[in-house]
């Protein structure tokens, strides 16, 4: 088998990580980059040996196994459609659009034509996620408590709600993930907005979340910090309370109480290494491979319910 050969939609930060975990990686060819801003895709072409293409449809005309799509919210849709229809694997960077009917007309077409899709929601796949899930098998869950307490990260276009989708979709769907991975389906939100900045998105944003197996939840959310300050679920179960993050687990039991710190970047690792393996037919165990669209679709609907909530201060069914 020859090398899975890998071409990137949108050259940013987190294109970079990627290209740096597949560089390293025996049997991957990174090929092609195309980005909107040429001068963005021309220093990612020198960092990472690739070339530089003027856009998609250059792209598909090169020899490619898989494309990364690591676009900004706005910039979903059209894209992952073109590369489905095109037959061609997808690894699309969260989150899945800035709306949600986007998001389900990409979703049906990738559905229709077949092709492998896997969504950057790494942190299923994270070691304190793992023991988490290990610590509460078996257990009642009763409560559920999210945070995603940060600040506004520094691009033009996240401060604009219309085209980032706001903190809930953009930065919460992470949290928003996890709780739906450790704890279940979410049938019902009810959020409130506490101010907006200029641009509109949520200066703050609380929630309550009502699960399909009984537990309830919160979520809480703000980007007016100067920098993260938690992110992560608190989930109290019987006779256990577990905190956890990307990278970080607490743990209070008969026992006592832990706490263990991980490397970040571990999970960022292993959903491309995953991804890789899926692209050559090798079976991947599930604890260890990221989302694929549909799967993440329903996190994507979870976080839309709340931006939806919290704009009409009225209480959304999750659907």
């Amino acid at each position: 088998m020859g090398p899975c050969r890998i071409g990137f939609v949108g050259t940013g930060g987190v294109a970079h990580r990627h290209a740096r975990v597949l560089g390293g990686m025996s049997g991957v060819q990174l090929v092609a980059a195309t980005d909107v801003a040429p001068s963005s895709a021309s220093v990612f072409g020198e960092a990472h040996g690739v070339r530089t293409v003027p856009d998609l449809d250059a792209l598909l005309g090169e020899e490619l196994d898989a494309v990364y799509v690591c676009v900004p919210p706005f910039a979903h849709g059209a894209l992952e459609v073109e590369i489905a229809a095109a037959g061609k694997a997808l690894f699309v960077e969260k989150p899945l659009a800035c709306d949600q009917p986007t998001a389900e007309w990409v979703g049906r077409r990738i559905r229709t034509s077949g092709v492998l899709s896997r969504v950057g929601h790494h942190w299923r796949c994270a070691e304190p996620v793992q023991r988490a899930r290990k610590l509460l098998d078996g257990r009642q869950i009763r409560l559920v408590s999210g945070t995603w307490l940060d600040c506004t990260p520094p691009v033009a276009w996240w401060a604009d709600r219309a085209r980032s989708g706001g903190p809930l979709v953009e930065q919460a769907v992470h949290v928003l993930d996890l709780a739906r991975f450790l704890v279940g389906e979410v049938t019902e939100v009810h959020a409130a907005a506490g101010g907006r900045l200029p641009g509109g998105v949520e200066a703050a944003t609380g929630a309550l979340l009502c699960f399909a197996n009984g537990a309830v939840g919160t979520i809480a959310t703000t980007c007016v910090l100067d920098g993260r300050h938690r992110t992560g679920l608190e989930i109290v179960a019987d006779g256990i309370v577990v905190g956890v993050g990307e990278d970080w687990l607490d743990v209070r039991d008969a026992e006592g109480a832990h706490r263990a710190e991980y490397d970040a970047m571990t999970p960022r690792t292993a959903v491309d290494a995953a991804f890789v393996a899926a692209l050559r037919g090798t079976p991947v165990p599930p604890e260890r491979d990221a989302p694929d669209h549909t799967e993440a679709l329903r996190s994507h609907r979870l976080a839309c319910a709340l931006a939806r909530s919290a704009e009409s201060g009225r209480a959304e069914m999750v659907r």
